[in-house]
């Protein structure tokens, strides 16, 4: 029983909802969290197959971007491709797909509700394109990226901040006149399942930020720092 209520769901339904086949072997892997390895006696994990789908996902959204925007510099192409293939967008994803039931977990990361966890979602949504592409070649991972992101696709011109937090941060910190934004990073936990926290500063604002690896942690440091900076550039309202 999964600890939501329901019973786990067959991985067969989340084919369906991805548009693909995928070997049962396979399909199991590109679910199997680190956790529930180093619990299973060391088997293999999805992390192997999360890199190859990294990739993948870069490459067909940097071409999409590149043919869709021919005026947008690289710079700015390179914030619409970080926006695309964010922790924040992908793990978004997962939940439209409720991925989060079809995850193999550890006892530890079911209790801390690490199928809610932006970084396993993120994590386990590469590792689906990764074996996609190993099982049926580029262009049908391009149809399942394309089906999976082209809603974000569409937005990334106008996201902004460009969810490039640390780049946005140190931006925004130079326009107001701050020193730039200094990052503290702890880690605690055993290696299969280290949590970090990090702590960035940036003049008198300070933001605070949790994952499941040093950039992710950092990356929400300084969300929280960047949205702080924002606030307080904001001008009162007159008469207020």
């Amino acid at each position: 029983m999964h600890p939501r209520g329901t019973a786990r769901p067959e991985p067969t339904a989340l084919l369906e909802k991805l548009g693909v086949h995928l070997d049962p072997e396979l399909l199991v892997l590109a679910l199997t969290h680190r956790s529930f390895a180093h619990e299973a006696g060391g088997i293999p994990t999805n992390e192997r197959l999360e890199f190859l789908g990294d990739t993948v996902l870069g490459l067909v959204v940097t071409e999409a971007l590149y043919r869709r925007h021919p005026d947008k510099s690289e710079g700015e192409l390179a914030k619409m491709r970080a926006a695309t293939v964010s922790q924040r967008s992908l793990a978004k994803v997962a939940r439209d797909l409720d991925l989060g039931g079809y995850v193999l977990l550890g006892k530890g990361e079911m209790r801390t509700k690490g199928y809610e966890k932006d970084s396993i979602l993120s994590d386990t949504v590469e590792a689906l394109l990764g074996a996609t592409y190993l099982s049926h070649g580029l262009e049908t991972a391009r149809g399942l990226v394309h089906r999976l992101v082209d809603g974000t696709l569409e937005q990334a011109a106008d996201l902004g901040a460009g969810l490039d937090w640390k780049t946005s941060l140190q931006e925004a910190a130079a326009g107001q006149g701050f020193t730039a934004p200094v990052y503290a990073v702890t880690g605690e936990g055993p290696e299969h399942a280290r949590r970090f926290t990090a702590q960035v500063t940036a003049g008198p604002v300070i933001g605070l930020g949790e994952g499941t690896a040093k950039k992710h942690a950092e990356q929400a440091a300084a969300e929280q720092a960047y949205r702080a900076i924002k606030a307080l550039a904001v001008p009162p309202v007159a008469g207020a």
